[in-house]
């Protein structure tokens, strides 16, 4: 019997444990979950005969290295700062492990010592990073493999709530992380190429730098870049490119709206605010302009900004609550965490709510002296709130490539992420049949 171990029982690890534990018995797996909240761990398993639930600390040296010694592969769905010393310890005990996060210069280092023990370190094996390589590594191959030029590539992913559930100004919810949401964007310029310029745009410049994306079927999104384009240059092998551009989907006027709050400085995470848990949510938004009792929070805000009374973006802010007389309850609290929490009571699911995955490609090449236009989109709407596309889209690659190591149809060895076809040929495939597809449109294009 093979020992699959998982590490971490949150959210995000839903649909990777149903899918593991409604394949074992035909694989004949042991699965075990292990998290500081035993209770967490226990509700994944539910009683599954195939399955055990343990409590873990994570950071207990001696006690996670025996779990992972235990075990064939072992999967990480533990917070990104936490994976080194998981996938170190797998490394050690020769164990194949698995993440859904992206590959640091500390995992890098453990390149060697996996070769050496001939175990697999996969990495980026989620949504994001994850199925976007994946789905653009098979674009990029199969225009290559036809004799084609790459010349420009564009990706863009969103995690949004699905049009059913879709009941606020916003049209957004969270669907992820709320931490990762608020401080999106933050560390440093966003950094991409375009037509062979080179673009970096601040932090405070880049919600209002978007470009509109129109998928059929589900209408208009606005994308703004990540942080880093630049680097997947040398990751896709398209060194010589001159359009590499990587970006987060967001519904029409969001990004606007949003930008309000960056040039308030009510998403820095830097400072404290001094006596936030005694600070109302008209004081939070208060603190932020000048000061001047005789006009009012709102029109002090209109006045900064130039937002007009009639503007959409005013019906998003006060629908959100900024406004009102409610206490925060924070202690110590940054304007980031206190800005998560006033959004929390929003933008949550409720149990009813589902969201949706958007996933968007688009890839320029040459060949025979014409130029084509490659577009590849997914939309994908998760089940419920406990089910969601969020869910299924990060656990089951991590999923799949398990079982595929355990049957040996996965040879490479080393740190790696799925951008072999070894590697995502199978794991595409096998998420179609739940559903997470790619329709691509081609055309021909005028070269200028």
């Amino acid at each position: 019997m093979k020992k699959i171990l998982v590490i971490g029982a949150g959210r995000s690890s839903t649909s990777l444990i149903k899918y593991l534990l409604d394949n074992s018995t035909q694989e004949d797996w042991l699965v075990s979950v292990v998290d500081f909240n035993i209770e967490l761990a226990q509700k994944k398993i539910n009683n599954h005969p195939q399955g055990s639930y343990f409590k873990l600390d994570a950071n207990d040296d001696i006690e996670r290295r025996k779990f992972i010694s235990k075990s064939n592969v072992v999967i990480s769905m533990l917070p990104a700062n936490m994976h080194y010393k998981v996938l170190k310890d797998a490394v050690d005990c020769g164990v194949h492990v698995i993440t859904p996060s992206y590959i640091t210069e500390e995992i890098k280092s453990l390149n060697q010592s996996a070769l050496e023990n001939k175990v697999l370190v996969l990495n980026e094996l989620g949504l994001d990073p994850g199925i976007d390589h994946m789905s653009a590594k098979k674009m990029i191959d199969q225009v290559e493999l036809n004799g084609g030029k790459i010349i420009g590539f564009e990706s863009f992913t969103g995690g949004l709530v699905a049009p059913e559930s879709d009941d606020n100004p916003w049209n957004y919810k969270f669907t992820w992380n709320p931490r990762n949401v608020v401080l999106a964007g933050q560390g440093g310029a966003a950094k991409f190429i375009k037509d062979g310029k080179y673009k970096y745009i601040p932090y405070h410049k880049l919600f209002r730098r978007t470009q509109i994306i129109d998928i059929e079927g589900f209408g208009k999104f606005e994308g703004y870049p990540n942080r880093d384009s630049l680097k997947y240059r040398s990751i896709y092998d398209l060194k010589n490119i001159s359009t590499m551009y990587r970006g987060t989907l967001r519904r029409v006027g969001f990004c606007r709206a949003w930008n309000i709050f960056v040039q308030l400085g009510a998403t820095d995470d830097s400072y404290i605010i001094e006596g936030s848990e005694n600070m109302t949510n008209r004081e939070f938004i208060n603190s932020f302009l000048k000061f001047n009792p005789a006009d009012s929070v709102e029109l002090k805000l209109r006045h900064y900004l130039r937002i007009e009374e009639d503007d959409y973006m005013w019906e998003k802010l006060v629908w959100l609550g900024i406004f009102e007389d409610k206490k925060i309850g924070l202690k110590d609290a940054s304007p980031a965490q206190i800005l998560q929490k006033i959004l929390n009571e929003k933008w949550s699911l409720k149990s009813s709510d589902k969201d949706m995955i958007v996933m968007w490609h688009k890839v320029i090449y040459e060949i025979k002296g014409l130029a084509n236009e490659l577009t590849s989109h997914m939309t994908y709407i998760g089940k419920d709130s406990t089910y969601t596309a969020m869910s299924d889209t990060v656990g089951l690659p991590l999923g799949i490539a398990t079982k595929m190591l355990l049957n040996g149809s996965i040879k490479k060895r080393g740190v790696l992420m799925p951008i072999d076809k070894e590697i995502y040929e199978p794991v595409l495939s096998e998420l179609k049949e739940y559903g997470i597809d790619f329709i691509e449109q081609h055309c021909e294009l005028k070269i200028k």
